[in-house]
């Protein structure tokens, strides 16, 4: 017989699954997704990041730790109760109007007391400058070799297909060792068999099918909005520089991250750069509130995460 902290912890597990796959995945898979939808079908795309996330599920499951470290200050609790699943229905609701909420903020601020949440914000800030400041620098010197709106060579496509893919593995790699952990939160943190394993890996492969499927859904938005997504060589240096960034935070310390800050930060300091080398300043200001939209979303994520841990100090003191 179930009880009811089962039923919340698989109601909270199934419904974070299901939001980590819409929500931060389409922002790491985005640039994948669309600078080859209208090349490849969605399922050889699906195909390979499935691959991916089972290699790299089953990985850390045999190593012992299927969160690679995330949840080391983050316990278990004894009894999963209301709040618990309430989180990433919030999510949920927002991922539906295309609101990049940071999914560890929001998720993890049920589990966690103020202090682990304080060392999560200042974090995933440090992500958001270094890689907004990176991508800036870096996309000012790469104008100085090409202009990634100029068609690629044909003899050199082939060089950037392969180039693309490779990076985007590396990326949901790293990815999912950050993120992934937004979803075992709610799971046993030892002694989860290979068949269940193998479920729970099954489910995650079926959300996948569904973003694929549906072009990268309403986050894609964000994406799409931003200059050459499309485009195959700034699809493939975007993933490869966002990769890059994840990784040093990953051997940074393993207090969890918002990816999404830093995968919102990389844009901007993109963007920013594309428009001082394309339009040479006099039409920077076009952006700004593009920019500061974005900026407004996740700032509303923080609020909501704060609000979480605020009610589960609440409830637990009742």
């Amino acid at each position: 017989m179930m009880t009811m902290s089962m039923v919340f912890g698989t109601i909270g597990f199934l419904l974070a699954a299901y939001s980590v796959i819409g929500n931060d995945s389409a922002q790491t898979l985005g640039t994948f997704i669309s600078s080859n939808s209208k090349k490849v079908k969605w399922y050889w795309m699906w195909t390979f990041a499935s691959v991916i996330l089972t290699g790299t599920l089953l990985s850390g499951w045999a190593a012992g730790d299927m969160a690679f470290g995330r949840l080391d200050k983050i316990p278990l609790p004894e009894a999963f109760q209301w709040y618990h699943a309430a989180a990433p229905v919030l999510l949920l609701g927002l991922t539906r109007f295309g609101v990049p909420v940071s999914t560890t903020l929001l998720t993890l601020s049920a589990f966690s007391s103020g202090l682990v949440l304080e060392k999560i914000i200042m974090k995933s800030a440090l992500g958001y400058a270094v890689a907004a400041v990176a991508a800036y620098f870096i996309w000012m010197l790469m104008h100085r070799f090409f202009d990634e709106k100029k068609k690629v060579r044909e003899e050199n496509k082939k060089f950037w297909s392969i180039a693309q893919w490779a990076s985007t593995g590396f990326l949901w790699y790293m990815w999912l060792s950050h993120d992934i952990a937004n979803v075992f939160v709610y799971l046993p943190r030892e002694g989860v068999t290979l068949p269940a394993m193998l479920g729970i890996i099954g489910i995650l492969v079926a959300g996948l099918a569904h973003l694929f499927y549906t072009n990268g859904g309403k986050i894609q938005e964000i994406v799409l909005s931003k200059s050459g997504t499309r485009f195959i060589r700034s699809a493939c240096l975007i993933d490869l520089f966002y990769a890059l960034v994840l990784w040093y935070f990953k051997i940074h310390s393993a207090i969890p991250m918002s990816t999404t800050w830093v995968f919102v930060g990389l844009l901007a300091g993109r963007e920013l750069a594309v428009y001082r080398t394309f339009n040479q300043g006099k039409e920077i200001s076009v952006i700004f509130p593009m920019l500061v939209a974005d900026f407004l979303k996740i700032m509303l994520g923080l609020a909501l995460s704060v609000a979480v841990v605020s009610g589960v100090i609440y409830f637990d003191s009742i």
